[in-house]
């Protein structure tokens, strides 16, 4: 999965990427420049996986993260020709919602609501100046060869342009899959789903639902593809590099029952709608990531795409009833390792072994 970090400069983006990455912040007074950046996704049933089974190797899922520099009121057409954003699977907007008279807001006031509304109208913007490039060029070619594929995506883009010239992003725009078909290598920054990373002051974030129902954003989580993910950046960051004694101790007083990477994780995987299923063995145990709802043949090209396309059977057993059984041999004896096709939907949390023959 790849995540661009977008918002207004002095929002907290780039702290923000160093708590999901663990990049160092970047050096004061330099050019900004997009950054890369690598989080290992926590889960708690991998470590545990990785007690019973002594792997040589632990492996998690991962998320690459990559934070361009702010942007201000009418720049959003910068965002679409950025390369570091070309194939994002989705857009973690960082709102700011915390005061700071040595960090000045861009527009003078802290209004994340009206902010969260700018930047969105700013990718719609940007999405129409390219529809409206594509449809110039389509009218043309449909006036020299008149192609019925043309047509066809003209149509297309026409339902877009009139969606977005209505202030509607393209991730509410209902697309059939012919529809999907033709736009798939098309890049159109409304359409990714979105998470608003609200970034507020240690003093707010023990009220976090309550701030967010105050300034408005939590009515914007009602719309599909929109989340909603309240952190105290700063603090957390500061939190993330203590010893895990003092830091529980600290997110304790905070009234935080999760770390903040752990948080934005879990809600970006929601947001997606994606799960991990799991390997164990004595070489490695790792996590893999799929849309929820993958079939087991496809799941298994996760791995390898020989093992996809040499696929017999997955053994699986669910994470719960191994821990609860203590070994797959202990599965097997009650009954809840079982084998299934490739037309079985992997579940969240599924140990699997494939059967493949290549």
């Amino acid at each position: 999965m790849k995540v661009g970090i977008i918002g207004l400069s002095s929002v907290g983006k780039s702290t923000l990427f160093q708590l999901l990455t663990g990049s160092p912040a970047p050096a004061p007074g330099g050019r900004p420049e997009p950054r890369l950046g690598i989080a290992r996704v926590p889960d708690r049933r991998l470590d545990t996986l990785t007690e019973m089974y002594k792997p040589k190797k632990k492996t998690p899922a991962t998320v690459e993260y990559v934070d361009v520099p702010g942007v201000a009121k009418g720049q959003g057409s910068a965002l679409v020709d950025l390369p570091a954003l070309r194939n994002v699977d989705a857009l973690v907007h960082v709102v700011r919602a915390f005061e700071s008279d040595m960090v000045p807001h861009p527009d003078g006031s802290v209004d994340p609501l009206r902010d969260a509304k700018m930047l969105e109208l700013e990718l719609i913007l940007a999405d129409l100046g390219a529809v409206d490039k594509r449809l110039e060029r389509l009218d043309a070619n449909i006036k020299k060869a008149n192609r019925p594929e043309d047509v066809a995506e003209r149509k297309i883009f026409l339902k877009m342009k009139e969606a977005l010239e209505g202030e509607r992003p393209l991730r509410e725009v209902e697309f059939d899959e012919e529809e999907r078909r033709r736009l798939r290598n098309y890049q159109f920054l409304s359409e990714k789903p979105i998470l608003l990373v609200v970034n507020l002051g240690e003093d707010k974030i023990r009220e976090a639902s309550t701030v967010l129902d105050k300034t408005g954003l939590s009515g914007l989580a009602a719309h599909g593809g929109v989340a909603l993910c309240p952190i105290a950046a700063t603090i957390e960051t500061e939190i993330a590099e203590l010893p895990a004694e003092d830091a529980r101790a600290f997110m304790e007083d905070l009234g935080l029952t999760e770390p903040g990477l752990d948080r934005v994780i879990r809600t970006s995987y929601t947001l997606l709608g994606l799960i991990s299923f799991l390997t164990a063995g004595e070489d490695e145990c790792r996590a893999w990531t799929l849309r929820k709802g993958t079939k087991a043949q496809p799941a298994a090209g996760a791995i390898h795409s020989d093992i996809e396309r040499g696929f017999i059977r997955a053994e699986i057993v669910a994470y719960d009833d191994l821990i609860a059984a203590g070994s797959l041999a202990a599965c097997r004896d009650k009954g809840t390792l079982r084998l299934e096709g490739k037309e079985y939907v992997v579940q969240d949390g599924d140990v699997i072994n494939f059967r493949f023959n290549v």
